[in-house]
């Protein structure tokens, strides 16, 4: 049978940035009703591609041709919403009001919401049932799933299932690709290659392309070539090590659901009560915790022990990092108890919150002390070669941090936060704007980590990688621990996040426990001058996610710095504030919301 022409289709393109040289002769072509992904390395130029594509760029060289007609409809990585509301947002670009509205609420979003102060997954949202109600002939689709939570994941591939459209979409979530697409496009080395096989096919015909080329480098005997090849994927190493680390995390899983089975009832037996310092990490006996009427956990129970590597699921808003603060101590529960390990040495990573100095050095970052070595883990190591286990170069190291792309400045974090010692890392949505290959580093280094984690995180296939076991919320109190990750914890538990699946749009997209709106103070309870401060840090931590979101959209402007630098620092360092204010404030946000609900019921 012959294929169909493509409703759009590359050419022999070719697009310089300055004396780079970003695509050499990329020829891609998407057919009716296609579902594919663009796969390559950070900075290979694959948003910049998407771009030219959706007819938002000019190529230098090449040609693009549309069959006429055609509509396209793009979600970039960093969308902006216009209009009052969300409904007016997504009926801006010609879609009829009713097929906006069924978006928008199919993804959780109110079509009556305000268009200012939002989330980045409320923005994400809304720019995607924006472009679906369009009902475009060709979508594009940079990182759709950054910031959704696992439900709303799930939603954006039934629609896309459903889509009339040909797809092609950038992203880092693994899971997500292999559930969606048939066919791959790798950009490496300048070009596109070509792959009529989902995702899930996508290693496996990677590695061998690569071995291919090692061995003809090899052959020639071009040393650089060889090198720079192994370095970038280390195939047969890679292999061996993946294969021992999966029989290793089954051991893991196996151990985990035999101590769950053996718990039961009697979690203060056992293990827990041994006295074997720093054996056990966390142990939770029976733990609730309300926020107002809002219920987040009801006798929840659970015991974390030494190399342990426990995942907390579940959509957004349903209390995962309240679960988390409460299993680190850093809030105390409605009932019941938590007892913390001996001897714990906490690394907590949070992308999102963690800060760096513009016009520091890559080596200055790594090396705030001076000198060439840099303390990994207690042990002393020349900062280059730890800087090249994160993908850096020799010639990066004098570099300014404001000069590093939005992957690389995350791979940096990672290199700081895990040359810390710590024997119980702790994940808060680590996965959320890292590229593919930042991703993989990051399991490689968690795969191989002898401590205990903790992991909050939407991203499936991270979890599946790397779990023992997987703690479900389902927003209505109730918590299931199950041993294994992700899909294990599906088939083991069919319909448990339904619930949170049919709250009103409303509702779920509402903000989490901790951001709610505090009841009205009642006399004699808070003193005025803290039910002032309660409210003035409720309305911040509503309005700063939308100034975070706004400069972060800022800085995403790949010319910003060469057009204005002294923008971009200005900006930088706002976003630095508005995180570390935001910070503070839900953390002061807390403490006073405890201590109103303790004199309220006369705690």
């Amino acid at each position: 049978m012959r294929a169909p022409p493509p409703l759009l289709a590359l050419k022999d393109v070719r697009l310089a940035d300055g004396p780079v040289m970003l695509f050499d002769g990329v020829d891609l072509a998407l057919e009716p009703r296609v579902r594919a992904c663009l796969v390559g390395r950070n900075g290979a130029g694959k948003s910049t591609l998407l771009r030219i594509i959706a007819g938002q760029a000019e190529a230098d060289d090449g040609e693009r041709t549309i069959t006429p007609g055609t509509r396209i409809a793009f979600v970039p990585q960093e969308p902006q919403i216009a209009g009052p509301t969300l409904l007016d947002h997504a009926v801006s670009g010609g879609a009829q009001s009713y097929e906006a509205e069924a978006a928008l609420q199919a993804f959780g979003a109110d079509p009556a919401k305000l268009a200012q102060g939002l989330s980045g997954g409320e923005i994400r949202r809304a720019a995607l049932a924006k472009a679906f109600a369009e009902d475009p002939d060709v979508l594009l689709l940079d990182e759709p799933t950054n910031h959704l939570d696992i439900l709303a994941i799930t939603t954006l591939e039934e629609m896309i299932a459903a889509s009339r459209a040909a797809i092609l979409i950038v992203s880092h979530d693994r899971a997500f690709l292999e559930r969606v697409t048939g066919r791959c496009f790798w950009l490496a080395h300048r070009k596109v290659r070509r792959l009529d096989a989902g995702f899930s096919k996508f290693d496996d015909w990677q590695d061998r392309i690569l071995a291919a080329e090692a061995e003809e480098a090899r052959r020639l005997d071009k040393m650089l070539e060889r090198e720079q090849h192994w370095l970038e994927r280390g195939v047969t190493a890679r292999r061996a090590r993946n294969e021992g680390r999966r029989r290793r995390l089954m051991a893991l899983r196996q151990t985990k659901a035999e101590r769950l089975r053996e718990m039961g009832g009697q979690l203060s037996m056992g293990l827990a009560s041994s006295g074997v310092a720093g054996q056990r990490v966390v142990e939770a006996k029976n733990i609730a915790k309300a926020f107002g009427a809002r219920t987040i956990l009801k006798n929840f129970s659970t015991r974390i022990i030494r190399g342990d590597r426990v995942a907390i699921v579940g959509p957004n808003g349903v209390g995962k990092t309240t679960l988390l603060k409460i299993l680190l101590g850093e809030l105390a529960p409605d009932a019941g108890e938590v007892t913390l390990g001996t001897n714990l040495e906490v690394a907590y990573i949070d992308q999102a919150r963690a800060d760096l100095k513009p016009d520091m050095s890559l080596k200055d970052a790594l090396a705030p002390e001076g000198g060439d070595q840099v303390m990994v883990r207690g042990r002393p190591k020349h900062v280059a070669a730890y800087a090249k286990e994160f993908l850096f170069t020799d010639a990066q190291m004098r570099q300014p941090v404001r000069s590093l792309s939005g992957g690389e400045r995350n791979r940096l974090l990672l290199a700081r936060a895990l040359a810390k010692p710590a024997n119980l890392m702790v994940l808060d949505e680590p996965t959320n704007d890292l590229d593919m290959d930042t991703l993989e580093l990051l399991e490689d280094l968690l795969a191989d980590y002898e401590g205990t984690l903790i992991l909050v995180s939407h991203d499936r296939d991270f979890i599946d990688r790397l779990a023992t076991s997987t703690i479900g919320l389902d927003g209505r109190g109730r918590a299931v621990e199950t041993p294994g990750g992700w899909t294990d914890f599906i088939s083991q538990n069919p319909g448990f996040f339904e619930a949170a699946a049919q709250r009103p749009a409303a509702a779920r997209a509402a903000p989490a426990p901790k951001r709610a709106a505090p009841p009205p103070s009642r006399p004699a309870k808070l003193s005025y001058k803290e039910q002032r401060r309660l409210a003035e840090l409720d309305a911040l931590v509503h309005e700063l996610p939308g100034k975070i979101a706004l400069l972060e959209g800022q800085l995403a402007d790949p010319e910003l710095y060469a057009r204005d630098p002294a923008a971009f620092e200005r900006f930088g360092k706002a976003l630095e504030a508005a995180r570390a204010q935001l910070a503070a404030a839900e953390e002061e946000w807390l403490v006073l919301e405890e201590r109103r609900e303790a004199l309220e019921t006369g705690g």
